[in-house]
């Protein structure tokens, strides 16, 4: 850290209300390209479910659960309880917690670009191992590279697009990674669709497809330019400045390109920024950092994605039938992202997360009413009640795809200094990466056991990250990335952990500073 006594402050005042510049068609192509990192992620969790689902997928590698899964004797929420198949999903993302870890120097030493290049390539070749897949050895050493892809993608885009993106838009453009990963997820439904019918390698051509994906994530790499944070950060300010001035499309950058300058000098002030984050100035973001992404797992989303055919199938759902549920599912998913990103620089950050939540809980509590009442261990459920789960699950999927889907990486992306940007979105792609591997490896076994209680469990989750969001995060809506440090200190809660800021008067004395201004 800095110097030592009284925190330093990065950006001194707030220069908001001088920016220049819009969203050039430049930006826009820039943030396009960078977000197709996201659909390398979703396209993972929607192929990942319907191929655990395809019998010859399972004769091959899990021959155990395919056994159990036609014998037609197995309880019904028991089918696919099997950990190694829960391996099987859950292993990517285990490698993507520590991926993600490395990522964190690269991404702050190098830039975002690098670490973006980086993931593409490790995600294409998971993808031929996968599609090669002899063995499970093989088959898990893929799903292992693609966890790398995923750290280093999940790392660096939202950051590249945070950056990017003028800040009364950067809201809508940041959404554009967790629109291009519902859209990855809606194709994979789609293709596991086709692909369940191409027997008996369908689901080699599914796991195959992910390379086209990781080709435009790695093409697109080389292509994009640095953000203008992270060239001044790494000291071409001179370059910085020209990048600055061609993605706002205005040589009036002054105000903008000065706070950079004084957060990249607090930045490279800074030799340990994971050591840094754990300073009390930096608490808000760090609570932040954990509590979103494990807030957002635990909506129960993610099971639903990934398992989205087995768990139909598991409601009585034939194969065909289940896989063209979890279809619409991912269409839903797609079409409510568009939803938040025309909304989300409107109505802010907490109202959509407020929102969603409740919407969801009341979901969570009538699916699990449904199953509680009318499906149980050796009974299915009714053609009327089928209909109306799917309905349900598909208004839970769109209040998740306008809310906690796309904020849940926004709101951290956006909110850490330059100092601890990387850092801080290492660590919320980590705790995201880790509930994900713990949700993915014991939803199986939790459906088995709690049945229908399944749900109310994610309700509960939901109704306590709810409240959190009412009560701790403050609007975020409008406030330049680079300033947004000043906007905790005038937070009723946060204000009274952080210290005082460190500024000096014009003899060169420190004095203790709390700002109280509003952002209007």
């Amino acid at each position: 850290m800095a110097g030592g006594g009284v925190a330093p402050l990065g950006v001194a005042k707030e220069r908001a209300a001088d920016y220049k510049g819009r969203a050039t068609p430049f930006v826009v192509m820039a943030c396009v390209v960078a977000a197709i990192g996201g659909s390398i992620f979703g396209y993972d969790i929607g192929i990942s479910g319907g191929v655990t689902s395809m019998d010859p997928f399972l004769k091959k590698f899990f021959p155990v659960v395919y056994r159990k899964k036609n014998s037609g004797t197995q309880n019904n929420y028991c089918k696919y309880d099997n950990q190694g198949l829960a391996a099987f999903t859950s292993s990517l993302y285990l490698a993507g917690l520590v991926a993600t870890l490395w990522a964190s120097p690269v991404t702050r030493k190098y830039g975002r670009r690098v670490s973006i290049i980086c993931g593409g390539i490790s995600f294409l070749v998971g993808a031929g191992l996968n599609a090669g897949a002899v063995n499970l050895t093989m088959l898990i050493l893929g799903r292992i590279m693609l966890g790398v892809g995923i750290g280093f993608g999940n790392q660096a885009v939202p950051l590249y697009l945070s950056e990017m993106a003028p800040a009364h838009l950067r809201g809508a453009l940041n959404m554009m990674f967790q629109l291009a990963t519902t859209l990855g997820i809606f194709i994979a439904n789609m293709i596991n669709y086709g692909t369940e019918k191409i027997n008996p390698w369908g689901w080699r051509l599914s796991l195959g497809l992910a390379a086209f994906p990781a080709f435009l994530m790695t093409v697109g790499g080389f292509l994009l330019p640095e953000t203008p944070n992270s060239l001044i950060e790494q000291g071409h300010v001179d370059e910085g400045r020209r990048v600055l001035e061609k993605i706002r499309g205005t040589t009036d950058v002054e105000a903008e390109f000065q706070d950079m300058i004084e957060a990249s000098e607090l930045a490279n002030s800074i030799e340990h920024p994971f050591r840094n984050i754990l300073e009390p100035r930096n608490r808000p973001q760090l609570v932040m950092a954990v509590f979103m992404p494990t807030f957002q797992i635990l909506t129960g989303i993610n099971s639903i994605l990934f398992y989205a055919p087995v768990l139909f199938q598991s409601m009585g759902f034939g194969g065909n039938a289940s896989l063209y549920s979890s279809v619409f599912t991912g269409a839903v998913l797609a079409l409510s992202t568009l939803i938040s990103i025309a909304t989300v620089d409107k109505l802010g950050r907490r109202k959509l997360l407020i929102s969603g939540g409740i919407q969801m809980i009341v979901c969570q509590v009538i699916v699990a009413i449904i199953l509680g009442v009318k499906f149980g261990n050796d009974k299915q459920l009714s053609k009327e009640f089928s209909i109306i789960v799917v309905v349900v699950i598909c208004l839970f999927v769109n209040a998740f795809g306008w809310s906690w889907g796309p904020l849940g990486w926004t709101v951290p992306s956006e909110i850490f200094p330059l100092e601890t940007r990387s850092a801080g979105q290492s660590i919320t792609v980590a705790v995201n990466l880790f509930f994900t591997f713990v949700i993915a490896q014991a939803f199986l076994f939790l459906l088995c056991h709690l049945k229908f209680g399944i749900f109310l469990f994610f309700a509960g989750w939901i109704t306590v990250m709810t409240v959190f969001v009412y009560v701790f995060l403050p609007e975020t809506k409008g406030v330049p990335i680079e300033e947004m440090v000043l906007l905790w200190r005038k937070h009723w809660f946060w204000k009274r952990v952080m210290p005082p800021i460190a500024l000096e008067d014009g003899d060169g004395m420190q004095m203790q500073h709390s700002d109280t201004r509003e952002y209007k």
